[in-house]
């Protein structure tokens, strides 16, 4: 947590000097450095990648979210801001999105900046043979930051790599989904004040779901037991639970989900992701594996909260919705904040 950290703001021209004037207007021309110190420790945010929460250490991830609660009043509409007036956000989305693509969108225009982008790779120049590296070179003279969806692992690292502005992985492939995993975060935090000695199940798809395979990894930050609940067919690859479990997280696998329903403080549940699929007949054998109702939540402990990515198909029935448990769609709103914490920390805008 940030505890007794504090922020410092310094604001230098090209040549290193300290600049006084600090008119937005101006902007384009000063290298913003912002640092927080959390016990000690320098962490900067400024113009940096987020790829693979991998890259990242718990203070880093705990300040992100510590600076996301900040936002709640202007992403709720309560408040207005002209934080990020002058920038300009591209959305490079190779692969379908709704909730990712247009909570980005949301946050970078509810702080006052502007929005590009295509939502389909039908309707950009990769339907002409265009590389990804072309059109990063293309894309970064056109914003200052750059969001990038594909159904291509390792697209948002090579992105990166050829591009001189911020790029923030918005999915890539079957492995890394950070911003989601920040916002899943962010909701456990929001909702039991900590994270730490939580009992969370993921449930669903464990081989290709990439929420899952995100969010397991960033749990190795926290002292928290994990179960893993899915049909063999698609149980997380035996090798990231061995990784897991070197990085100090208890993982516990079963495929009946009446073992941790009683137990569990966070039910994560997952679609079964027919798009991932090499094989169609494979998904036909595990469409509809779980699905949660009403009824099968009696047991379960009080305060359990039942989150989910979204879009669900039919692994949620609406019998949860009106619950004391249900969370994912207060989830999704948490997307807006988290991701207007992570915007203005790599575009070195800070509130107040």
């Amino acid at each position: 947590m940030l505890g007794s950290g504090f922020l410092i703001l310094t604001e230098k021209d090209q040549a290193g000097s300290p600049v006084r004037d600090a008119d937005p207007a101006a902007s384009a021309n000063l290298f913003m450095l912002i640092t927080f110190t959390i016990d000690g420790a320098g962490m900067e945010f400024v113009g940096r990648d987020v790829i693979d929460l991998k890259d990242f250490t718990r203070d880093e991830v705990e300040c992100i979210l510590k600076v996301s609660e900040e936002f709640e009043p202007i992403a709720s509409g309560k408040e207005r801001s002209r934080l990020l007036e002058g920038y300009v956000l591209c959305n490079l989305f190779f692969e379908p999105s709704t909730r990712t693509r247009l909570s980005f969108s949301s946050a970078m225009m509810r702080l006052g900046g502007s929005v590009t982008g295509f939502a389909s790779s039908a309707t950009s120049s990769a339907k002409k043979g265009e590389t990804l590296s072309d059109t990063i070179r293309v894309v970064e003279s056109y914003c200052d930051v750059i969001v990038l969806r594909s159904n291509k692992e390792g697209a948002a690292r090579l992105a990166a790599d050829m591009s001189s502005k911020p790029v923030i992985n918005a999915g890539d492939g079957a492995r890394q989904h950070p911003t989601q995993t920040l916002l899943d975060l962010y909701t456990m935090k929001k909702e039991f004040g900590k994270i730490d000695g939580l009992n969370i199940a993921l449930i669903g798809d464990l081989k290709y779901g990439r929420t899952v395979h995100s969010l397991s990894y960033a749990l190795t930050m926290f002292p928290v037991e994990l179960s893993l609940v899915s049909p063999p067919q698609l149980r997380m690859p035996p090798e990231e639970i061995s990784d897991l479990e070197e990085h100090g997280l208890k993982v516990k696998e079963t495929w009946d989900i009446s073992d941790v329903i009683k137990t569990c403080d966070v039910l994560y549940v997952t679609r079964i992701q027919k798009e991932r699929f090499p094989d169609p007949t494979e998904y036909e054998r595990v469409r509809g594996a779980y699905s949660i109702t009403a009824a099968m939540l009696e047991g379960a402990k009080k305060e359990m909260i039942v989150m989910h990515p979204l879009p669900r198909v039919d692994e949620i029935a609406p019998d949860v919705d009106p619950t004391s448990h249900a969370r994912y769609f207060q989830q999704a709103f948490s997307g807006i904040v988290v991701r207007m914490a992570v915007l203005s920390l790599v575009l070195g805008k800070r509130r107040g």
